[in-house]
């Protein structure tokens, strides 16, 4: 008997599952397809070594959204984010500044090991940071207090757009220039500085815009890497000053620039989602993955799975990424091929890759030996932006980073759950890897254990002792990504998040609303504004929208 929903989502990702909540929370019967066994997409868990649990790619939240975890209600469905404390950068001997420089004389009574190098340690705990902050600058302690506060009122100024609908510049109805017209009033109530300072964001590279504020190399180089994540850019490119403030609005439970584990990994946060959409009646089906989307007269009427079995709805979500939707899924001449043509413009760029490890004790860090809090929070390898733009100098020409920029996480010191007794796991994002290897490389399958061993590498520089104590790692190459778990050239953000492809230029200029030019298809995943990261604000955005155009009440 032919199957018929209200609503079909493709893909379990957090965004699909976000649009399969709110829609059965509004009666929609509703049906999620997940190709995979698992539900989460780049958000899952899974034991990769036996008894060791990883976050798989996703690894941190911080951006997932207020409301959502408010009207869905998931800590009654087990969401449970504990929070990172800080950022511990190890320094090598030799890196940081050098003996009778600038801030020589403030570090000179510091705590770093003879020989072993020193460090910059920035935790949760304000004093303490600013104490450390003196013992390198104390033009930067001073200028730290307020950079942060007026990142923080800078972040409050953008983040209504995280909840808006883009308007569509290339229309004529003088209503959709609404959204546009209250961010204006806002920004003119900003303070001058302040409004500098936007314009400042939105033109400057992360690297320029920290040399503003601060003389501490490490500093600026730690602070820089979160405008690279999820481009294919350096810290000195213009327009990575947006994305360093687009990680700056997250928060967990009112603090800003706050991150979390999630309790059970990044997975816990879609098996929560998930939990929370079958409360409300929604169906989801694991191992469907689906083949094509249904067409007939310009609008989308279902799917057809792989397996060959057809699925009805009135209205189709697809949560993949733009070129996946419309040029793997549609039936070929279905789309103008001007449409297509743009399709194909929009920028994946694939740039970074993931190295997951096993171990049988925690790593020990020269600079700051044995166990202790600096192993809590994030570990970042940028001593300097030299050292980060160096990574990027590989990656414009293809070759993997030989001294990667890494984000090293030890979840199970907060989490033990995740790892047999007394052993951990170590989640290490890494930038660069493109996805385009230079061709004298071979291919990424040519290359996998290569890289694998250039971060272990670029580690054990820091904490000697990385290589006795692994007892199994997963590599993940951009091509793994897309493999896997289907985003196109590997980019963790389904799409660069560049200045050109961001609020109504996302995905394509004339498309950013959800809406697709086939009737009754939308688009509810990381491709659509607001962008990339666990944040959930693209599926409620979209199920809302589609809730509206169905004549449906949205609370």
């Amino acid at each position: 008997m032919t199957q018929r929903y209200d609503a079909v989502v493709i893909g379990g990702g957090h965004n699909g599952l976000v649009s399969a909540a709110y829609l059965a929370r509004a009666g929609l019967r509703t049906l999620v397809l997940e190709q995979r066994h698992v539900l989460g997409g780049a958000a899952v868990t899974e034991e990769i070594v036996p008894g060791f649990r990883f976050s798989v790619a996703s690894y941190v939240v911080s951006l997932l959204r207020p409301e959502i975890i408010r009207e869905l209600q998931l800590p009654r469905h087990g969401l449970d984010i504990l929070p990172l404390d800080g950022t511990f950068t190890p320094l090598g001997p030799g890196e940081g500044p050098t003996a009778g420089g600038p801030t020589a004389g403030a570090r000179a009574a510091g705590g770093p090991t003879a020989g072993g190098g020193d460090y910059l340690w920035r935790v949760n705990d304000h004093g303490r940071t600013m104490r450390e902050l003196r013992r390198w600058s104390a033009t930067d302690a001073e200028a730290y207090e307020e950079y942060g506060q007026l990142m923080v009122e800078m972040a409050r100024f953008i983040k209504p757009i995280l909840s808006i609908v883009p308007p569509d510049l290339t229309g004529y109805d003088p209503r959709e220039l609404l959204p546009l017209a209250g961010l204006a009033r806002a920004f003119q109530q900003l303070p001058q500085r302040q409004q500098a300072v936007f314009v400042q964001l939105m033109t400057m590279s992360a690297a320029d815009f920290l040399e503003q504020w601060f003389e501490t190399d490490p500093l600026k180089a730690t602070m820089s890497a979160s405008g690279i994540i999820g481009t294919y850019l350096g810290v000195r490119s213009p327009g990575t000053a947006y994305v360093l403030l687009h990680h700056y609005m997250g928060e967990i439970d009112g603090a800003f620039r706050a991150w979390g584990i999630p309790k059970g990994g990044t997975g816990g946060v879609s098996l929560a989602i998930a939990s929370a959409a079958r409360s409300f009646g929604a169906e989801i089906r694991t191992e469907a993955p689906v083949a094509r989307i249904i067409t007939r007269a310009g609008r989308a009427v279902g799917v057809a799975l792989e397996s060959g079995e057809e699925i009805y709805a009135d209205t189709v979500l697809s949560s993949v990424d733009v070129r996946r939707t419309f040029l793997g899924l549609i039936e070929p001449g279905t789309l103008d091929p001007g449409f297509e043509e743009e399709v194909r413009r929009f920028k994946f760029r694939g740039s970074s890759g993931k190295v997951n490890l096993a171990v049988d004790r925690l790593p020990d860090f020269t600079c700051l030996p044995g166990e202790g809090e600096h192993l809590r929070g994030a570990i970042s390898f940028s001593p300097s932006l030299d050292y980060m733009e160096r990574a990027y100098d590989d990656a414009k020409y293809g070759r993997f980073s030989r001294r990667p920029y890494i984000d090293m996480i030890i979840p199970t010191l907060v989490d033990p759950s995740m790892a047999p007794p007394g052993k951990h796991v170590i989640s290490c994002f890494v930038q660069y890897a493109p996805y385009r290897l230079d061709p004298s490389l071979g291919t990424w399958d040519d290359q996998r254990e290569a890289f694998g061993d250039t971060v272990i590498d670029t580690i054990a520089e820091r904490a000697p002792n990385i290589r006795e104590i692994i007892v199994g790692r997963q590599v993940l190459t951009p091509l793994d990504m897309e493999r896997t778990i289907g985003l196109s050239e590997g980019n963790i953000f389904q799409g660069e998040l560049t200045l050109e492809q961001l609020f109504f230029n996302r995905p394509l200029p004339g498309h950013a609303r959800f809406r697709t030019p086939i009737r009754d298809l939308w688009l509810c995943g990381s491709s659509t504004h607001p962008g990339g990261g666990i944040m959930g604000a693209n599926g409620r955005i979209a199920a809302l929208e589609v809730l509206r155009s169905r004549g449906r009440k949205v609370a």
